[in-house]
């Protein structure tokens, strides 16, 4: 999610091309320096790591990469037995908590080990050591911003016995056009299994309150040449998925064209490229490219947060919503792009209706997924100038719990709202049924809502509902509380359920479907199996 800044190369750390070891094969001969992070999913590769490991060549160092599924002390074993001098640690919004455990069993069990730290959530604490975040505070320093420089200037100082005495070093911004790029050390297991990160630039123009990305002090560009000389490179060896992170992919359009281009030259099954675009800014050289991709192999991240002006205003969020209509409905009228838009619950100001008004009419432009996020606190984001109008959970993601138009039952509830959507709405597994939760209603999210609340009653949770458990839910809510048809709610139901290919039908459900392969994500393919998204009105299903 936009949230998240995706600030790529913050993690700290050391590492280099004596190879890379994941967690789950045995461990490495003993390296001087250790780079690890825990990443959310296995799928996700950690480019900040691989970043920092292009530049420090010529170094004795490893990569190690672990989940939130692993325990603390299955982790620091790990790392303690590769037998480090120096242990670097990439630290985000979603691993500081397990990170902290690691680090203090680290500490513990090996005091001679040197702990540095590095990513966004470290590198934005005060002057003073004694409000530092205890993670800081245990370990023996970190890096602030962007690492490659820093982290091998430090690396090198310390396995030279002359270490710096200051335990706070700021990374800087390092010239862009001429670090070394990561590429080459994504191993032929990530490509085959894992989603790759490619930046063609770092940087963002906007100032949005609640993004990291506001602190930015402008755009800096890797030469097209040389990344797409390293992307060929990956290409030859059977990469096929790519997520871009820049921040506002097509901001210089003669850049984003010639990046659409080059792989528009390389189509081949299973290509797919994300790239995250701003909203109101799709000139026709894009549209036109755009077009000529095969359905799914594109997937655009639109961040729009909030169609509320008034709230917008508040957070320096700038944007043409008009013309953001007028791109998205183009794209998904012209175009086989999958548009993820953002909205972001809970900002400053803006109340349940507004933010109603806001998913309904994001609903009727037609994206085929809808992000329902919730406002999170992030270290060092402008967002903290709104302190005395939210409350904020102390604990990571550091999510609002309270605002000036929200109160916590109702944050609570919209949370659900968004859990709930994701299951039903966003995941491609009801395509046919989900419009029907707002057959003839006023408000698709009032609709939702009240399902939510359904859902609550029934089961008491959002989470940990297996598909058909949550297919027979969806059918007693429409039939037995909205009164539709039964008839007509089954048979959506069948279409849905047979859509990926399920042969075995259940009983309630009747007749046969076939099904047929894409070679795009599974996600992305049960929305286009579905077809076009339904146009929906502030009054309902058109």
């Amino acid at each position: 999610m936009v949230q998240m800044c995706r600030m790529v190369c913050q993690s700290t750390a050391a590492l280099v091309l004596s190879g890379y070891v994941s967690s789950t094969s045995p461990p490495s001969p003993m390296s001087a320096i250790v780079l690890a992070t825990i990443n959310a999913r296995y799928i996700h590769s950690a480019m900040g790591l691989r970043c920092l490991a292009a530049s420090l060549e010529g170094l004795d160092a490893t990569i190690a990469e672990y989940t939130l599924r692993q325990s603390a002390v299955d982790i620091a074993a790990d790392l303690l037995e590769r037998n480090p001098t120096i242990l670097g640690l990439g630290v985000y919004i979603w691993n500081v908590r397990l990170t902290l455990d690691v680090v203090q069993l680290v500490r513990s069990l090996a005091p001679s080990v040197t702990v540095v730290l590095g990513g966004p959530e470290v590198s934005h604490e005060p002057v003073d050591p004694s409000a530092w975040q205890p993670i800081v505070q245990r370990a023996h320093y970190t890096i602030r911003g962007e690492g490659e420089t820093a982290f091998r200037t430090l690396c090198e100082a310390i396995l030279a016995g002359t270490p710096p005495t200051g335990r706070m070093i700021d990374g800087g911004l390092p010239p862009l056009a001429e670090l070394p790029l990561p590429y080459a050390l994504y191993t032929d297991r990530d490509i085959q299994h894992r989603v790759l990160y490619v930046e063609a630039s770092r940087g963002c123009p906007f100032r949005c309150s609640f993004c990291l990305s506001a602190l930015d002090t402008g755009v800096r560009a890797v030469p097209l040449e040389v990344l797409f000389a390293e992307l060929d490179r990956l290409f030859e060896r059977g990469a096929t998925r790519f997520k871009f992170v820049d921040r506002t992919f097509n901001l210089h359009i003669a850049k984003s064209s010639r990046i659409l281009q080059f792989f528009l030259d390389r189509m081949r099954p299973g290509l797919f490229v994300h790239f995250e675009m701003v909203p109101d800014r799709l000139p026709t050289a894009l549209r036109e490219l755009l077009a000529a991709f095969p359905p799914g192999v594109v997937q655009l991240e639109v961040g729009l947060q909030t169609l509320d002006d008034e709230t917008g205003r508040k957070i320096s969020r700038r944007q043409n919503l008009e013309k953001a209509r007028e791109n998205i409905t183009w794209l998904r009228t012209h175009t086989g792009v999958h548009i993820h838009a953002d909205l972001i619950g809970g900002l400053p100001g803006e109340g349940l209706d507004a933010f109603a008004r806001g998913f309904d009419t994001l609903l009727s432009w037609g994206p085929q997924e809808i992000q329902l996020g919730i406002l999170k606190r992030l270290r060092g984001a402008p967002i903290t100038r709104f302190d005395g109008v939210l409350t904020w959970s102390k604990a990571p993601p550091y999510e609002v719990l309270a605002t000036d138009a929200l109160d916590f039952p109702t944050l609570l509830h919209l949370r659900r709202v968004a859990k709930v959507w994701d299951l039903v709405g966003n995941s491609g597994n009801f395509v046919d049924a989900t419009p029907l939760l707002w057959s003839g209603a006023p408000s698709p999210f009032f609709a939702v809502s009240d399902f939510t609340r359904y859902l609550m009653a029934q089961v008491g949770q959002t989470h940990g509902i297996a598909l058909l458990r949550l297919l027979w839910l969806i059918n007693d809510f429409l039939v037995e509380e909205r009164g539709l048809d039964e008839e007509t709610v089954r048979a959506a139901l069948e279409r849905d359920y047979t859509r990926s290919g399920r042969k075995r039908v259940p009983r309630r459900l009747r007749g046969d479907a076939g099904s047929r392969r894409s070679a795009t994500t599974r996600r992305q393919a049960r929305h286009l199996e579905g077809g076009a998204a339904p146009v929906v009105s502030p009054q309902g299903i058109t």
